[in-house]
């Protein structure tokens, strides 16, 4: 049986990425959109380890900074938000190890602001570390949002 890839190997494994794809007829009309961006693992966490200690990024903005690096009308919603999981727990597991200087993904939320349930540890450990971070965790129905998260948002 072979062994299972680290973390930190699934964000260093490019594959073919980055890429730009023209969308079929009814992914246009669904995206509004001609081209698709779709990036590399180490993009995404190139873009999340730029986050300074009292900003936030959204998936929304850095699929706009996908498409605008590789001229493309939309970043993929999918493979960035994979991406970002990934990221996530390659600094998780490097810090785990003794790493000092990891990427700050508790600082990258879901479009909207919300927290993301997929991170290590869940929501109970992003809202800690954003709360130590001066940040004010509210709750919307099921969801949990950095309040005014607009107000902190790295802009692309």
């Amino acid at each position: 049986m072979a062994k299972r890839k680290t973390w930190r190997e699934k964000l260093l494994d490019a594959k073919d990425l980055p890429k730009v794809v023209s969308l079929n007829e009814s992914a246009r009309k669904h995206w509004k959109a001609g081209t698709m961006a779709i990036p590399s693992p180490m993009e995404i966490n190139e873009i999340m380890a730029t986050v300074p200690v009292g900003k936030v990024i959204t998936l929304g903005e850095i699929r706009q900074m996908v498409a605008r690096k590789h001229k493309a009308d939309i970043g993929c919603p999918l493979t960035c938000g994979i991406f970002s999981w990934i990221a996530a727990n390659a600094a998780f597991e490097a810090a785990a190890e003794g790493a000092k200087a990891t990427t700050p993904y508790w600082r990258t939320l879901k479009t909207g602001g919300e927290l993301n349930p997929k991170y290590p540890g869940g929501i109970e450990a992003q809202k800690k570390l954003l709360v130590s971070e001066g940040h004010k965790i509210i709750q919307k129905g099921k969801k949990y949002i950095v309040e005014n998260y607009e107000d902190y948002l790295l802009k692309p």
